[in-house]
């Protein structure tokens, strides 16, 4: 059984983070962390990591900055591997598993609060798109009038099907998660029964999707999604730079949401010129035009389009912890230097 590194407090509420592969995916870990704690000083970090990502921090001397370190094994070090089995790390009773790109944006008491009542949940929408896990391209319009979307439904006997958004997964209940994620991965083994594409085929993308696994395993199981989009109270909203004004440390986050859902979806358009045409042509009718400006909970930096932002604070932040790292150990080797007496205790 592989064994935890318990930095500081278990608690009853904790936050679950994971880093695997390329180092810079710890540092945009770490960076997370960092706006977390201007929020939230007393619900304790969890870091599942490789071997490889737990030497860097004892190296760099960060460990302090999560109070429990377990071991990640490689069969578990991917997007699938990993969302797939969060039932083998309930650290707490309540545990919110987080992705690395996330940047928190204020106080997390009221999400906890709501999140309280479920089992088990990922945040999401009652209903998906044509989109959701298939073709994103025009190729979508052959799923939709050859309804492959209802043939998926009909053969997997589903009478609806969630939109997920797994940067956010709550667990409280451990048999209930377990039946979600092992269900989950018995519908991605079956993935050529469906209609679902490869999110390795998208740009940037190297793995597998979980979320359209997971959202049929919660359809299948009739557990409910947390509601995604929420105005001020969303737990998260996607950074796109014309709809999110900020300052250099996202202390100070705003976000346009716009009011109509439809209208809201073209967000994640790559064409900026284009996106921005559709938000003034569909702004000249009625009700569509309506939005307000929210801070949510976390801002997710999900499209790849659009992570730079993150990247370079993500840096920022860890040359800082370097430089503090690295005063403060030349401090002990001073302090010892002085107190050679010390030493040979």
């Amino acid at each position: 059984m592989l064994k935890s590194i318990v930095q500081g407090k278990k608690g009853k509420e904790g936050y679950v983070y994971v880093s695997y592969g390329h180092p810079k995916y710890l540092k945009h870990t770490i960076a997370s962390v960092v706006t977390l704690r201007r929020h939230d000083k007393s619900r304790p970090v969890a870091l599942v990591c490789t071997d490889k990502h737990r030497k860097i921090l004892e190296e760099k001397n960060l460990e302090r900055i999560f109070d429990i370190i377990h071991p990640l094994p490689e069969e578990h070090a991917s997007i699938v591997g990993f969302k797939h089995n969060v039932h083998h790390y309930l650290f707490f009773e309540k545990n919110l598993f987080l992705d690395s790109d996330i940047v928190w944006c204020k106080n997390p008491n009221s999400l906890w609060s709501s999140l309280s009542p479920f089992e088990f949940t990922i945040t999401g929408k009652q209903i998906s798109d044509n989109f959701f896990g298939a073709s994103k391209g025009v190729s979508v319009l052959s799923d939709i009038l050859l309804r492959k979307r209802n043939k998926t439904l009909k053969k997997f006997g589903l009478t609806y099907l969630s939109r997920v958004q797994s940067g956010m997964m709550y667990a409280s209940d451990s048999d209930l998660t377990k039946k979600v994620c092992e269900l989950a991965a018995e519908m991605l083994s079956r993935k050529d029964e469906t209609h679902f594409k490869s999110r390795k085929m998208e740009k940037g993308r190297t793995m597998e999707s979980c979320e359209w696994s997971l959202a049929m395993a919660m359809s299948k199981l009739n557990v409910p999604t947390y509601p995604w989009l929420q105005g001020q109270n969303s737990p998260q909203l996607d950074y796109i730079s014309s709809l999110t004004e900020h300052d250099d440390d996202f202390e100070y986050v705003s976000c346009k949401f716009y009011c109509d859902d439809f209208v809201y979806s073209f967000r994640g358009l790559t064409w900026g010129w284009f996106r921005e045409s559709l938000f003034s042509v569909f702004s000249m009718f009625p009700r569509k035009g309506d939005y307000l400006m929210a801070t949510p909970y976390c801002l997710h930096f999900g499209w790849y389009h659009d992570k730079q932002p993150f990247f370079s604070f993500s840096e920022k932040c860890w040359n800082r912890l370097q430089a503090v790292s690295e005063a403060e150990l030349l401090m002990q080797k001073t302090v010892s230097s002085n107190n050679p007496a010390q030493d040979a205790v």
